[in-house]
């Protein structure tokens, strides 16, 4: 009897629970089989749509991506995530099986991130066993990849807030962070951005947006008679293949073939450049936010650590010295030198060295 029939035929006999069970331990205990295991350790990785996110961005990460592109949208409940990158590619044969369990590149390394261990062969199958679809829309060795993902967020549930942007601000080490705002999609790909910013540009927007940004970059990146005599886009790598397009429609079909819907009136407006390609996340946040302190009158923040002259450091000593008197008359102390001010960073630290009257 063929296998396939042989687990029909248990099926019908003991149900699901025999091949979902290696052994009946007693008083309710089972031990499971590893499918069952593994299909419930991948419901449980993803909890939330911006855990698919980081998990997409992380496995560009790992393929030497210098460029990803991440294009969403949702329409009523459905949440479309679209990856795009320039990393190593994934063989035709292996488009499918890479959304099975086990299955990695990683044999030899494995990677422990700010978002934990990646390297077991589960993201992608954890992200298909919680979407609705998730496909390898384009990819081949050296070229890169176009990943798509739909979830009904009715299952798997998004922040509220998919639309405010985070704050950016610098730590005492004058390194930029993440402030305040929603743990949405554009804070997870900015955490992200962040801490790979020496590695790779993490670039979010809209489908229009991210085709806008790679036709820019397609355009940029190759050569005026690449352009011109480019006879088979599918050689080209994947962040390139929307650069030779002639007009609306062939704008349209290069995207479609990468997973970005778009009209073709849209693909016009794009090719009119009526619709601006996007800077890399970071930078955009940086430009905003300054753009808005000017709108309303602000001095511009200076990125850089905090510098004092010495003569206001000086000046400033003396009058904490004055200042210290409060104390000082109360709790019989005296001050032994000048309070002594240090600046590093974005932070300003004194220090009085005292003695007891």
């Amino acid at each position: 009897m063929p296998d396939d029939q042989l687990i029909e035929f248990v099926e019908q006999l003991s149900g699901e629970v025999h091949l979902r069970v290696e052994e009946s331990l007693g008083n309710g205990f089972v031990r499971l089989r590893s499918a069952e295991a593994e299909r419930r350790q991948a419901k449980h990785d993803i909890q939330h749509i911006e855990d698919i996110v980081i998990e997409m961005l992380r496995n560009a990460r790992d393929a030497e991506a210098n460029q990803v592109f991440v294009a969403t949208h949702r329409e009523d409940a459905l949440r479309s995530l679209v990856v795009i990158d320039d990393g190593k590619g994934i063989p035709a044969d292996l488009h499918k099986k890479v959304f099975e369990p086990r299955v990695t590149s990683k044999l030899d390394s494995m990677i422990m991130d700010s978002w934990g261990v990646h390297g077991r062969g589960m993201a992608l199958y954890s992200i298909a066993s919680n979407a609705e679809k998730a496909l390898v829309k384009a990819s081949a060795p050296e070229l890169g990849s176009a990943l798509v993902v739909e979830a009904d967020t009715e299952k798997l549930p998004e922040r509220s807030d998919q639309s405010t942007l985070p704050e950016l601000r610098r730590n005492s080490l004058g390194a930029l962070e993440v402030g305040r705002g929603p743990h949405n999609i554009a804070r997870t790909a900015v955490e992200f951005a962040l801490a790979e910013e020496q590695a790779l540009a993490v670039y979010l927007g809209s489908p229009a947006q991210i085709a806008a940004t790679l036709l820019d970059f397609g355009q940029r990146s190759l050569k005026r008679e690449e352009l011109l005599f480019c006879k088979d886009v599918r050689m080209l790598p994947i962040v390139q293949r929307l650069a030779p397009a002639g007009d609306s429609a062939e704008l349209q079909n290069s995207c479609a073939d990468l997973g970005l819907c778009i009209s073709e009136r849209t693909a016009h407006r794009i090719l009119a450049g009526q619709i601006e390609p996007l800077e890399p996340l970071v930078k955009s946040i940086l430009s905003s936010a300054k753009a808005a302190r000017v709108s309303k009158g602000l001095p511009l923040k200076d990125s850089r650590g905090l510098q004092i002259a010495q003569e206001d450091s000086e000046r400033f000593a003396r009058a904490l010295e004055t200042a210290f008197e409060v104390l000082g008359d109360r709790y019989y102390l005296s001050l032994v030198d000048l309070p002594r001010v240090r600046v590093k960073g974005n932070s300003i630290t004194v220090r009085f060295d005292i003695e007891k009257d």
